[in-house]
């Protein structure tokens, strides 16, 4: 297991595009340190893992290679991340028009699917803001 949260923790570095430095410094250690621990020489305490689940804003079971989702869990018993849905709302309202023009004999089902989509995502919108 602690070759993969190595591995975890190297790729995650990567993919925010920040130095070695620039992840230590942020993450309250050494950048010697952060090596040893990307590189599989040490092992940290708790203390670093959860700084590290914040700052690169994953779960520690994702961390640590005990799963795949790289969800927080924060707010899981909250549903979906609001942001996500958001996204995924617009895409299929988009869809739903792009339907409607290739498709005019649909046009009033996937048109009247989209304003109460829109409808519900201005509401989401708005909840998310505040």
């Amino acid at each position: 297991m602690y070759a993969r949260f190595a591995r975890t923790l190297s790729q995650l570095r990567h993919e925010k595009g920040v130095s070695q430095r620039e992840a230590a410094q942020a993450l309250e250690v050494s950048q010697a340190l952060l090596s040893h621990y990307e590189n599989g020489i040490r092992e940290p305490g708790l203390a670093f893992v959860v700084r590290a689940c914040d700052y690169y804003q994953v779960s520690a079971d994702y961390l640590l290679g005990r799963l795949t989702d790289r969800g927080t869990g924060q707010g899981a018993s909250q549903g979906p991340d609001p942001a996500v849905m958001l996204t995924a709302a617009d895409l299929l309202t988009q869809l739903c028009l792009d339907l409607c023009h290739r498709h005019p004999e649909t046009a009033l089902l996937f048109r009247t699917l989209a304003d109460q989509l829109g409808r519900e995502v201005a509401g989401e919108r708005k909840n998310h803001k505040t």
